[in-house]
């Protein structure tokens, strides 16, 4: 049998599997979140701040292609809305 330097530890409690799993909540938990949250918040600023430029760049390419196919897709207004005679399904006027 080996030699161990460590003195004997004690004996650990029993604890069933699904508590074991769990873990606790509390403020740890909660810093760790926060500080995760603005970690990906600022991600996510720095890179449209990264990227803004080239994205108004390609806006206004499309602006101008959308004024010059504009005309390509004029309709005329619509007819007047008018009912039909007989088609009516609500009760009828009284004279």
């Amino acid at each position: 049998m080996a030699d161990t330097s460590r003195p004997a530890e004690p004996p650990r409690p029993a604890l069933a599997a699904t508590p074991a799993r769990q873990g606790i909540r509390g403020t740890h938990l909660f810093w760790v979140l926060v500080v995760g949250t603005l970690l990906a918040a600022l991600g996510l600023f720095l890179a449209w701040t990264w990227k803004a430029p080239s994205l108004s760049a390609a806006d206004n390419k499309l602006a101008n292609t959308h004024a010059q196919s504009a005309g390509a897709f004029s309709a005329p207004a619509p007819a007047p809305i008018t009912a039909q005679q007989g088609s009516d399904q609500t009760a009828p006027r009284a004279p």
